[in-house]
């Protein structure tokens, strides 16, 4: 990424964007970061991430919701982005159980926001989140970007297809390059207080028992978020063109006749979630208490990415492992927490 190079970073103050943005500005780039610190949860872990890069020279900070359509079109024409990279998202599949609307908000009409937004200015490149969840139904493994994914099973999965479609359209309509990830299970440092590794390690770190879905069955594709920050930023200077064999006799989902790409970003290597879960109480160097519990509304028995096309393309391939990942996160977590 070059200094020359103006990037809209969306969702900056989360998990994964806060990681880019900091690989970006480290690279030259000058970047925009748009968050509006909402507290789905703990706000002052999003504030903590902002703090490592908030005072670089190249780096603004605009808080507001992708869904209001008067802040970002005012955003994008002051600041004539070139690369656009939409990882703000109403996040979780289970909460999309309880609070639906949230999920149309941010994710669908925060999106075509987005969507008028680089349509109008000129931006060169959209790069946005999807999800393994579109994968819904599906049980061929390991999952392709070249499979149909017709069959959601959350609100959450349905919003993320929804993104993916809409990309379409715009890249059919105003030749606008759109490239959609599709991230498996992102863990590490700095990572969403929801998900599985933080709700468990401060559970077993308090002697608390944690709730195990589908009794430790489940399988996950784990992957390291610097394995998909490396992704991304290699992605960045990827602008998909035309599949000239792309045929509507035999469509494929993945590419198009238009400038528009699909990509997994997984690690390739799912792991059982009993496991994941042994590898944890080694790291912290104490048991869980178990609750076994059925499978949740909504979840998905495993998730395992075929990233051929990612390899193919970029030449990279996600490849750390568990017990690195974890020991790296079990480290920030009992620094950031001051856990003795």
């Amino acid at each position: 990424m070059g200094a020359t190079q103006k990037v809209l970073i969306t969702g900056a103050a989360g998990f994964i964007g806060s990681h880019l943005a900091k690989r970006l500005l480290s690279e030259g780039a000058e970047v925009v970061g748009l968050d509006n610190l909402n507290d789905y949860y703990e706000v002052q872990l999003k504030r903590d991430r902002l703090a490592q890069f908030q005072d670089h020279q190249n780096f603004t900070l605009v808080e507001a919701s992708l869904e209001d359509k008067e802040t970002v079109e005012r955003m994008f024409h002051e600041h004539r982005f070139d690369t656009v990279i939409n990882l703000a998202a109403q996040a979780g599949v289970r909460y999309s159980l309880e609070n639906p609307r949230a999920y149309i908000d941010s994710n669908v009409v925060g999106f075509l926001n987005i969507l008028e937004g680089c349509r109008h200015h000129g931006v060169k490149h959209l790069i946005y989140a999807s999800s393994s969840s579109v994968y819904g139904a599906n049980t061929k493994m390991p999952f392709s970007v070249h499979q149909n994914v017709d069959h959601p099973l959350s609100l959450y999965a349905a919003t993320k297809k929804s993104n993916e479609l809409m990309a379409h359209t715009y890249s059919n309509l105003f030749g606008l390059p759109t490239t959609g990830l599709r991230f498996f299970t992102v863990y590490g440092p700095w990572g969403r207080p929801d998900m599985a590794l933080f709700l468990f390690t401060k559970a077993i770190l308090a002697g608390e028992p944690i709730k195990v879905f589908n009794h430790g069955e489940m399988k996950r594709d784990f992957t390291f978020v610097d394995d998909i920050v490396e992704g991304i930023a290699r992605l960045t200077k990827k602008v998909p063109e035309p599949n000239p064999e792309w045929t509507g006799d035999a469509p494929d989902p993945g590419t198009s006749y238009a400038p528009y790409k699909i990509y997994n970003i997984g690690n390739n290597s799912p792991v059982q979630l009993s496991y994941f879960i042994e590898t944890l109480e080694k790291a912290l160097g104490k048991q869980a208490i178990k609750e076994m519990l059925p499978m949740q509304d909504g979840d998905v028995p495993a998730t395992y990415a075929d990233v051929d096309d990612l390899m193919r393309d970029v030449d990279f391939k996600p490849a750390t492992s568990i017990e690195d990942g974890i020991h790296r996160f079990v480290a920030w977590y009992k620094d950031y927490y001051g856990v003795k």
